[in-house]
């Protein structure tokens, strides 16, 4: 089935373009699938074994910084307000909680990837919204409002798998390994995850499109740049610490529908294309690089 995993995220974007209405009417489970890859994830490593290093200091530093710089400049160069806001939110968008899956694929270090899977994620929850009270887009949401209605949506996904992974670790650990034996479904797993996921983004720039094809322009111009700056970044700074792959992968694989919902909830809501557009480029990317992964092999 190997041979097939390059053609995966293809051909889920071309059936969530297809049946992107039917996408967004079952969207509600995709938050499941995700706690189940977690879950793989978390079980599949020693988590006595995490630790923090400089490598995941560096990623979020890039986060915080270049999201903040980017929407500072762009508004310094009088651009298009929404096209700031979306490049704010897409650097700044949170690791995407499924990254494991194709980085370890790839060849990354899974101590590292579910590391930074989680302080990354924790850092988002507490940066975000610190910079959304700063720019004061929405000022009647105070930081420890935007704060909970953030952690809200990561912990269910993110602190539910791993504190089951560590009870079962401590308590059962034969059932920890037993879930670690089975942890290759996690691809097949995020390959429905994603086939939603794109159909939702895609029913998403359908649904908001309309009379504003200059700004949606710009920001997928935008996307794109950074889709490319964000994980070649990410290469430079985790060859430095021996996981060229990893912090690739780390910097440039985004929760699009977190950033989706960010967007929606605390900037213009067309800021949110950007996200969208972003989705399928950095799973193109991915595509490409399982596609370069099975030809060497």
């Amino acid at each position: 089935m190997s041979h097939l995993r390059p053609y995966v995220l293809p051909v889920a974007i071309v059936l969530g373009l297809l049946f992107h209405r039917q996408c967004a009417a079952v969207g509600f489970v995709v938050p499941y699938i995700i706690f189940t890859i977690l879950l793989l994830t978390f079980c599949a490593v020693d988590l006595r074994k995490l630790r923090l290093t400089m490598l995941d200091f560096w990623l979020m530093l890039f986060q915080v910084l270049v999201s903040v710089g980017g929407y500072a400049l762009l508004k310094v160069l009088g651009c298009n307000n929404i096209v700031a806001e979306g490049v704010l939110i897409g650097v700044l968008c949170p690791v995407a909680s499924s990254v494991a899956v194709v980085s370890c694929m790839l060849g990354a270090n899974r101590e590292t990837v579910t590391t930074y899977t989680i302080v990354g994620n924790l850092m988002v929850a507490v940066v975000a919204p610190l910079i959304f009270t700063i720019i004061g887009v929405r000022p009647e949401l105070s930081f420890f409002d935007s704060f909970w209605m953030i952690i809200k949506r990561i912990a269910p996904t993110l602190a539910f798998p791993f504190f089951v992974a560590l009870l079962l670790q401590l308590l059962w650990p034969a059932a920890k390994g037993a879930i670690a034996r089975v942890n290759g479904a996690g691809f097949y797993l995020w390959s429905i995850a994603l086939f939603l996921t794109l159909g939702q983004t895609i029913n998403y720039i359908f649904l908001h499109g309309h009379g504003n094809w200059g700004a949606i322009a710009w920001l997928g111009v935008a996307s794109l740049t950074m889709c490319v700056v964000q994980f070649a970044t990410g290469r430079i700074i985790g060859r430095h610490y021996g996981d060229t792959i990893g912090g690739g992968q780390l910097l440039g694989q985004k929760n699009s529908a977190m950033g989706i919902w960010m967007a929606n909830s605390f900037l213009h809501p067309l800021a949110s294309v950007y996200v969208a557009f972003y989705s399928v480029f950095q799973n193109l990317f991915n595509s490409w690089q399982i596609w370069q992964l099975n030809r060497k092999k």
